[in-house]
């Protein structure tokens, strides 16, 4: 009786995969953890993608994040197509102190599918003494990239990072629902127009013959 009950929890989780895109030193794990686990780690020294699985409340419903941290080995290497294609949703990621990174994010979104759902970060927003990106700059390019944009800093804030990684979950399941209903709608109008040529007469006779 119990394990059946969780299985209909489970089986009623909607699950989003997240993938956290950005040239490195940006702070993506930094970013990453600090949603996970809600402390933040300065360092890290990891040589490949990290993937995590972490289930929270969005909007009072349960969800299941599952997070592609990247972890590129230079600045000119961007995300494969591999990663794209797994990902409901990515965060790019930039730091306002790094000139280079923001044109590295700009340079990964050219090779993007137009209508996965896309958030723009500005990562360090702490460091605003060795600032080389602008507010202003970052959202001018969320404007082009038609995307959410936020400044953040991993290393003081918990809520805005938190509010980030829902707000990119809203709109997943917001364009899931949306393929869903034109699925639907698609499915209802075939049928309404069969519906329609029948109620003028027509029937299985009256079709051309093979």
């Amino acid at each position: 009786m119990t394990s059946r009950g969780i299985r209909r929890k489970k089986s009623s989780l909607s699950e989003v995969k997240v993938a956290v895109i950005g040239a490195p030193s940006v702070g993506k794990s930094a970013l990453t953890v600090r949603f996970l686990t809600r402390r933040y780690i300065g360092e890290y020294d990891h040589q490949q993608d990290n993937r995590y699985k972490h289930e929270v409340l969005v909007d009072g419903e349960p969800v299941l994040f599952e997070i592609l941290d990247t972890c590129p080995k230079n600045s000119e290497e961007l995300p494969s197509s591999d990663i794209i294609q797994w990902a409901d949703g990515l965060f790019m990621v930039y730091s306002i102190t790094d000139r280079g990174s923001f044109n590295y994010v700009r340079r990964a979104k050219q090779q993007l599918q137009p209508d996965i759902p896309l958030s723009l970060v500005g990562n360090k927003g702490d460091m605003v003494h060795l600032r080389q990106v602008s507010q202003e700059e970052g959202e001018i390019l969320a404007k082009d990239f038609e995307c959410s944009f936020s400044e953040v800093a991993a290393a003081e804030q918990v809520a805005q990072i938190g509010e980030v990684f829902h707000e990119l979950c809203r709109e997943v399941l917001a364009v899931r629902r949306k393929s869903k209903q034109s699925l639907l709608d698609r499915m209802l109008g075939g049928k309404s127009a069969a519906a329609r040529a029948y109620s003028r007469g027509k029937s299985d006779s009256a079709l051309p013959k093979d």
